[in-house]
């Protein structure tokens, strides 16, 4: 499969590793995604999200979720869905 964009980070939580991404395509825990700006790049799996706070197992294009990263996520990065 090939990387399929699905949303751009449009804040991060630095303190607590937590990226909100505007969704352009569905997006579920456990999904594995690709986080790129510029030359930095990372993977990383969807362990939690979040919409208003509330946990949920998967969102749809146009809903903006919290994801929990490893690593920090530039705001305007755009995520990929990966395998």
């Amino acid at each position: 499969m090939a990387d399929i964009q699905i949303g751009k980070v449009t804040h991060y939580y630095d303190k607590i590793h937590v990226a909100v991404v505007k969704l352009t395509d569905k997006l579920s825990t456990g999904d594995k995604v690709k986080v790129v700006k510029g030359d930095n790049e990372f993977t990383d799996v969807v362990g939690s999200m979040q919409i208003n706070k509330e946990d949920v197992s998967s969102a749809k294009a146009g809903e903006e979720v919290a994801i929990m990263l490893s690593k920090a996520a530039k705001e305007g990065s755009i995520v990929y869905k990966t395998d």
